[in-house]
């Protein structure tokens, strides 16, 4: 103690080595740098080089950020992010509940009206070329309702959607403002029926299905049947033509394995043409039937398919009596040598 009865030293001491007393009063203690650091010791490398990137993006974010919110907002800027909100909900919804055709629908319509409204209404329509084609069928298969506008008609888009119809041909669709509409449409035209599988269909000259059923008045046909004979028809009939006899007698042309002709005669008699040279063939026939009237006999084939020879098949009745000449003709005679 000093003079005046105070302590010589300090109350607050130095924290003892054993712990010092209860109650002591003590320095706080210092952290070193190492001591501070010591919950990194526990983590990988590659974790620490994580932090550190990712303490310095965030700083950099915070700093953006700051700098945005500070930005002095456009006017009306509100009611354009409420409008883009609400719009986006409603695509979202009708996304979610499969209600878009009907929203694109709804729009069209909509475009429609605003563009009638403003003198773009189809007021006239010039129809031309169509016969087998309604005209409310072209017109359907184009676009062209009641409430359509001339200014958002895709004539291009109208011609591809009539040219899927395969009685047309060809298809021009043609825009006149203000509000006039032309289209002409190209039709095919029935040529031949063409029998595959057992089922018969209504073909153009070009291969076309023009329809899969036959009605009455396709009776008078002409009719090819087999795979790949509805690609071919135009040019083997135009060929026949200049064979009128033949032509005349023909029942239907049959392809065989997609090389070759076999001619169904309508007295029965089945015509077997070679892969090549078909008119050197039915030269022969129309000379054969000249000389022999061959197409008149009781025959069910005639083939001639090998070049240097003409094959026959008698019908069974003549193939029959046939058979009986030639019996009777090897019996021996009465009074003939023993």
């Amino acid at each position: 103690m000093d003079g005046g009865g105070r302590l010589d030293q300090s109350l607050r001491r130095s924290r003892l080595k054993d712990g010092g007393g209860v109650g002591a009063p003590f320095d706080e203690p210092t952290l070193t740098h190492a001591q501070s650091d010591l919950h990194h010791d526990d983590l990988h490398p590659d974790e620490l080089l994580q932090d550190s990137v990712t303490s310095r993006y965030g700083r950099h974010a915070a700093r953006m950020a700051d700098r945005i919110a500070r930005l002095p907002l456009p006017r009306g800027f509100g009611v354009a992010a409420t409008v883009l909100i609400i719009g986006g909900s409603l695509a979202y919804g009708a996304v979610r509940g499969q209600h878009v055709p009907v929203v694109v629908d709804w729009l069209k319509d909509a475009r429609d009206v605003a563009a009638n409204s403003v003198g773009f209404r189809i007021a006239a329509i010039s129809l031309s070329g169509e016969k087998e084609v309604s005209r409310e069928e072209i017109l359907t298969t184009a676009g062209v309702t009641g409430h359509a506008s001339l200014l958002f008609l895709d004539a291009d888009a109208a011609r591809v959607r009539l040219m899927a119809n395969p009685w047309i041909a060809d298809a021009a669709v043609l825009k006149l403002y203000p509000d006039r509409l032309q289209i002409s449409v190209t039709e095919r035209q029935a040529f031949a029926l063409w029998q595959k599988d057992g089922h018969a269909n209504v073909i153009a000259a070009d291969g076309t299905v023009l329809e899969p059923y036959v009605e009455d008045r396709y009776l008078g046909l002409p009719l090819v049947v087999g795979h790949g004979a509805e690609r071919r028809a135009k040019d083997f009939l135009t060929f026949l033509d200049r064979y009128p006899d033949i032509r005349g007698m023909l029942r239907a042309s049959v392809m065989v394995a997609e090389r070759r002709w076999n001619l169904r005669l309508t007295n029965g008699i089945d015509v077997r043409l070679p892969e090549a040279d078909v008119r050197g063939a039915l030269d022969r026939l129309m000379a054969l039937d000249r000389d022999k009237k061959l197409l008149s006999r009781d025959i069910t084939v005639i083939d001639l398919r090998l070049p240097d020879r003409v094959t026959v098949r008698l019908s069974d009745t003549a193939a029959a009596a046939r058979d009986e000449v030639l019996k009777a003709n090897a019996k021996p005679k009465k009074g003939g040598n023993a």
